[in-house]
C-alpha cells in the first residue's frame, strides 16, 4: 500500500513541485498525509530510519523538506531513532527543513529535536490545513549553510579568539595545493570553510565541487569520484568523467570523509598522492591537479586506532588541519550572529525584525546552542516567523532553547542538579562521544579557571580544587602530553 502511494504522489505532482519526504511507521497517517499533500508536493514516504536512507540515495534529487516522527521501529516507544534520523537526513542534505510530526509532544522531546537540527516540532494530530501552510512557509526561507556573505573569510561571521584564530589560518592555508582536514561538530560551519578556502585561493574562478561522503551509496562513490566507461556496470549507457576530472584544475570537497569505505580509502589515497586514477572499466590512468578539502564531524584518529580509518590517508589529507569552533567557545559572536541571520532572513523574507529583551538578550549568550550555527539559525527563522516586528522576552526565548542540553552550572531551570539529564542529552547529541575525552576537557577547563583565580600561583590553584600539589602537577604533566598551547603548558 505504501508503495502504490509513493507512485501515485509522484506522478500526480508536477515536477517543479517541492518534494517532501515522509517518516512514519503508521501506515494509515503516513498514506492519509500523503493523499492530503500530494497537489503541493512531491511525495515519498517511508517506514523507518533506513527506508528512508535508502530512499534518499535513491533519488535523484534530494528533498525539500522532511516530515519525520520520533517514534519509528525498532523502538517506536522511545524518540531515539528518530533523533537519529534527523542528523543523518542533515548528513546528506544539510539545506533540507525538517519537521518532526509526532505523538511524543512532551517539551524536552521538541526541543530536543530543535537543537539537533529540526526546523520545528509539530504534535499529532495535526490539523492539514495548518500542516499545509507550514510546510509551505517554511519554502520562503531559503536556508543555504553558506549564504553569500559568509563565503569569503573576511565575512565570515565573529570576532572571537577562536575566529579570529580560523581566519589566520584560512588565509595561510588558501593558497597551497596540499589537502586540508576541517574537523568540527555538527552544524558548525565546515562546509563553510571550505567555500572560504576555495574563494580566497587561486583556484577561485575554477570549478568548486562537493560531494557528501555520506549521502551517496557505498556502491556509488567510485564511479562517482573516479567516472566510468560504458558498459561498466548495468545502467552505464555512456561513458562519464567523475569529480575527480571535472574538478580540474579547481577544489574538490569531500564532506563526511570518514563516511568512505575502507575499499575506497586506498583508492582515493594514491589520487593524494600523485595524482593518478582510472574511470571504472577503464585501463587508461588519468591525472587529476583538483585540490581536496575534506571534512569530518567524526574523531578520525580514534577511528584509525579502531581500524575503521586508515593512518596512511589521515596523515596525508591532514596535511593542514583547521577546526570549525562550537558556538559555546565563541562568546559574544552569538549576538553578532544572530543579527546577521535575523538581518538576513528578515530581508528574504520581506519581514519585520524581531529584538531581544535585555533579559533575553542575556539567556541567549547563556545558551550552550548543542546544535551550533545550524541550531542558532533555525532558531531565528522560527523566532522571524512567530514575532516579527516584536519584542521577544526572556520566557518566549527559552521556548526555543533545548535547556536539558545546558551545561549544569548555566541552566537556571529545576534541572540544574539532574547531571543523569544531562548525561543523557550528551550521548544523544554527540555519536562519537569518549568519556576519557570528555572527563579529560572538564579536568583541564577546571584546572586553568583556579590558574586564572591563582594569577598562576600553583599552590592556591591546587586549594582552589582541593587536591595536594604534587598532584596537580602530576595531573598538569599528564594534560600538557595531550595538548600545546594552554596555559597547562606555560
Amino acid at each position: 500500500m505504501i508503495a502504490a502511494m509513493i507512485d501515485r504522489s509522484s506522478a500526480s505532482s508536477p515536477s517543479n513541485h517541492p518534494r517532501l519526504l515522509i517518516v512514519d511507521d503508521d501506515p494509515l497517517i503516513a498514506d492519509t498525509l500523503a493523499y492530503i499533500l500530494t497537489a503541493d508536493f512531491r511525495v515519498t514516504t517511508t517506514a523507518s530510519r533506513q527506508e528512508a536512507v535508502d530512499a534518499l540515495r535513491a533519488m535523484d534529487a534530494p528533498p525539500d523538506l522532511a516530515l519525520v516522527d520520533l517514534g519509528l521501529p525498532p523502538t517506536t516507544h522511545r524518540p531515539d531513532e528518530g533523533y537519529a534520523l534527523i542528523g543523518e537526513l542533515l548528513a546528506h542534505v544539510p539545506a533540507i527543513k525538517i519537521f518532526v510530526l509526532s505523538g511524543q509532544n512532551e517539551k524536552a522531546n521538541a526541543r530536543h529535536a530543535r537543537a539537533l537540527g529540526a526546523t520545528d516540532f509539530i504534535a499529532k494530530p495535526a490539523d492539514p490545513a495548518q500542516l499545509r501552510r507550514t510546510l509551505l512557509q517554511a519554502l520562503t526561507f531559503k536556508v543555504a549553510d553558506a549564504p553569500a556573505p559568509l563565503r569569503a573569510a573576511s565575512g565570515i561571521v565573529g570576532e572571537s579568539f577562536p575566529i579570529q584564530k580560523l581566519r589566520a589560518q584560512i588565509r595561510q592555508y588558501a593558497d597551497s595545493p596540499f589537502p586540508v582536514l576541517i574537523e568540527g561538530e555538527s552544524g558548525s560551519g565546515k562546509e563553510v570553510i571550505a567555500g572560504a578556502l576555495h574563494e580566497l585561493s587561486k583556484r577561485a574562478g575554477c570549478p568548486y565541487l562537493a560531494l557528501n561522503c555520506a549521502a551517496i551509496s557505498p556502491t556509488l562513490v567510485e564511479p562517482t569520484l573516479f567516472g566510468y566507461a560504458k558498459g561498466a556496470f548495468t545502467g552505464a549507457t555512456n561513458a562519464k568523467s567523475g569529480y575527480f576530472e571535472d574538478a580540474a584544475d579547481g577544489t574538490l570537497f569531500l564532506d563526511e570523509i570518514g563516511e568512505l569505505p575502507l575499499e575506497l580509502q586506498a583508492k582515493l589515497l594514491r589520487v593524494l598522492e600523485n595524482g593518478e586514477f582510472q574511470r571504472v572499466g577503464e585501463t587508461q590512468t588519468k591525472v587529476s591537479r583538483a585540490r581536496v578539502i575534506a571534512a569530518t564531524n567524526r574523531d578520525l584518529r580514534r577511528e584509525v586506532k579502531e581500524g575503521r580509518f586508515r593512518g596512511d590517508l589521515y596523515h596525508r589529507v591532514s596535511v593542514f588541519s583547521v577546526n570549525a569552533p562550537p558556538l559555546r567557545e565563541m562568546g559574544t559572536d552569538r549576538l553578532l550572529l544572530l543579527n546577521h541571520f535575523r538581518n538576513y532572513y528578515a530581508a528574504q523574507t520581506t519581514s519585520q525584525p524581531f529584538s531581544l529583551a535585555t533579559e533575553a538578550q542575556q539567556r541567549w549568550l547563556e545558551y550552550c546552542f548543542p546544535g551550533n550555527v545550524r541550531e542558532l539559525r533555525n532558531i531565528v527563522i522560527r523566532l522571524i516567523a512567530k514575532h516579527p516586528g516584536e519584542m521577544v522576552d526572556a520566557t518566549q526565548l527559552e521556548a526555543e532553547f533545548d535547556t536539558a542540553a545546558q551545561p549544569a552550572s548555566l541552566r537556571t531551570d529545576g534541572e540544574a542538579d539532574d547531571l543523569h539529564v544531562l548525561a543523557l542529552k550528551e550521548l544523544q547529541v554527540n555519536p562519537n562521544f569518549n568519556l576519557d575525552d570528555t572527563l579529560r576537557r572538564w579536568e583541564r577547563a577546571y584546572i586553568e579557571a583556579a590558574q586564572q583565580l591563582a594569577q598562576g600561583n600553583v599552590s592556591q590553584t591546587a586549594r582552589l580544587l582541593g587536591i595536594h600539589r604534587t598532584t596537580l602537577y602530576n595531573r598538569m604533566e599528564v594534560l600538557t602530553r595531550g595538548r600545546t598551547g594552554s596555559p597547562l603548558d606555560k
